[in-house]
Formats: structure tokens, sequence, C-alpha cells
């Protein structure tokens, strides 16, 4: 009998194994294959959808009913900088929207290798300019994202921090990937378990991400080498089953460190990003139900109106 947690297993094991399989396979089939990711999640309740132009990129809204319209999540999909997009997060970004009874606005941010380092972070400021000249305060935006939109989103923190530009309320990070050197020590001890996330699947992915001569240590690529000090704080949630799940405990650690407020939710035996499961899976909808509380009451949601 096939599990809520097998489902997201099985996906992987079929798109994982094209992926690494057939690095040179085109890249527009592979785009739409990781697409079809978001059929494992249910359509999030009384929520809908618009399409905007959010600083000169695509976006999409995410609209739950009774939305505050004062606050926004920023939220950046997964994908290795390479794959998905707006179209494989929506029902996720959705289900997230309700939970934190507030818009959230999914950005199309350019993906390597066609654009590299730094396409996608000049995007995220550009959409977050957007959002403060639509009338939002920086205390009513959160940034969001999974994996590699994780890294985008704290990266795109620090870039905001350096150019002593206000600072997003707070951050939050799925299942997120900061060590774009590729080697954390669970991409070995839990390489039994996760089906996906390969080493040389995400050396692929930096090195489409990456000129040859931007540093893997770059503090602005690699958040595990940047300067958290002033930082937002941050919620993450990170499988104990993942590959990269010592990126979450890393990062979380040097947060403190630095004195950032911190959230590490850890869960035992789920694939990465297993959010994709929302509306299906009890962990999934645990998860997201956990960021959207936290997130609210970080940006003083008025009411969120729940999944």
């Amino acid at each position: 009998m096939t599990t809520e947690r097998d489902t997201l297993k099985e996906f992987y094991q079929s798109s994982g194994a094209a992926l690494t399989a057939a690095p040179d396979i085109d890249l527009v089939f592979n785009r739409a294959l990781l697409d079809q990711i978001h059929r494992l999640s249910a359509e999030p309740k009384n929520v809908t959808y618009d399409e905007v132009d959010a600083g000169g990129r695509p976006g999409m809204w995410c609209i739950p009913a009774g939305a505050d319209q004062g606050n926004v999540i920023l939220y950046f999909h997964g994908g290795g900088f390479v794959v998905q997009s707006v179209n494989s997060h929506r029902k996720l970004a959705g289900h997230l929207a309700a939970a934190a009874g507030c818009r959230v606005l999914l950005l199309d941010y350019r993906q390597a290798p066609e654009h590299q380092y730094p396409s996608q972070i000049e995007d995220v400021e550009d959409a977050y300019g957007w959002l403060r000249g639509q009338g939002i305060n920086p205390d009513g935006i959160a940034f969001a994202g999974d994996s590699a939109g994780a890294c985008l989103a704290v990266s795109s923190v620090v870039r905001l921090r350096d150019k002593e530009l206000p600072l997003p309320a707070a951050i939050i990070g799925f299942s997120p990937w900061f060590d774009l050197e590729c080697n954390g020590e669970s991409l070995e001890t839990n390489a039994a378990k996760d089906v996906l996330v390969r080493g040389p699947l995400v050396q692929q992915m930096v090195m489409a991400y990456l000129s040859a001569d931007t540093s893997r240590t770059d503090p602005l690529v690699n958040p595990l080498h940047a300067d958290l000090a002033g930082f937002p704080p941050v919620f993450l949630t990170a499988s104990l089953d993942e590959a990269l799940f010592d990126n979450a405990q890393r990062f979380a650690d040097r947060a403190r460190e630095a004195g950032v407020e911190v959230e590490l939710h850890t869960v035992p035996g789920q694939q990465h990003v297993f959010q994709f499961m929302a509306g299906h899976s009890s962990a999934a909808d645990l998860s997201i139900a956990e960021a959207g509380s936290w997130v609210a009451e970080r940006l003083g949601v008025v009411a969120a109106v729940g999944a």
C-alpha cells in the first residue's frame, strides 16, 4: 500500500534518475518533468491566483480569502536554480498563504544556466523594491523559499544588508540548500535515505548557477560563509533523512552565534521539501501550519484565515 511518504519518494526516484543519468537531456523536458510535482499537492481551499509583473519579472499572487493586505510573503521556488517554476510551486505557496493569512507573491526569477549568478538575486531585489513601491513596508514583508529558493531568500538579505537597505521582517526556509561547496556530512550519511539529492546532482546545479570565476564560498552565494549580524528572525524546517539536512543545522548554529532569532524544526522520515505533499500529508500540513503561524506573528497579520 502506497503511503503519503512513498508518493513523493516515487516521484523523486523517477525524476531524479532522469536528471542524474542523463544530464545532457533537453533542459526544457527536465523543467517540464519537475514541474509535475505540483500534482502531489492538493488545491488549497479558498485561495485564488493572479499573475503580475513584479518589478520586471513575472510573478503569481496567491491570495487567501480574507487576506491581510498589508503583509506579503515573497516566495522563491526551489529547483537548484535550474528547474521548477511558479507552476510547480503554486499550490505549496497557496497553502502557505492560507496558513499565514496573507498574500504570497511567488516570483519567477531568471534561471541558470541561461542566467547565472547574480541574476537571481537581482530579480529578488527588484521584486522586493516593487513591493515596497506598492506601499508594503519592509516590516510587513517576509522572504521564503525551499531548497535553492531558501538560499536565495537568505543570500538576498545578505545583499540588502550590505547595501544598507531595509530588510524584510522574517525568513522561512523549507529543506534549505545553503552549502554550495557540497561538502556537508549528511550528503553521505543520508545518501541511502534521500532518493533525490545526490552529490553529482548538486554539483551539476552549482556549475550551472555559478560562473567559473565565482567562488563557492562567496557570502552572497553561500550563506554558510556570510556574516549574519543584524538578520531578521529565521524559521527553518528540514527532515532528518535529507541529504541536505546539515545545511539547516549548520546555518541555525551560525545564526544563533550571531544573535539571530532562529527556529529549526526537524522531522523524521521525510523526503526533500516534503511540503509538496500539502493537503495529502499530515507532516506537510503541520509544517506549513507551523511556518504560517510563525510568520503571521512576525508580520503582525491581523487575522490568519487558516488552511
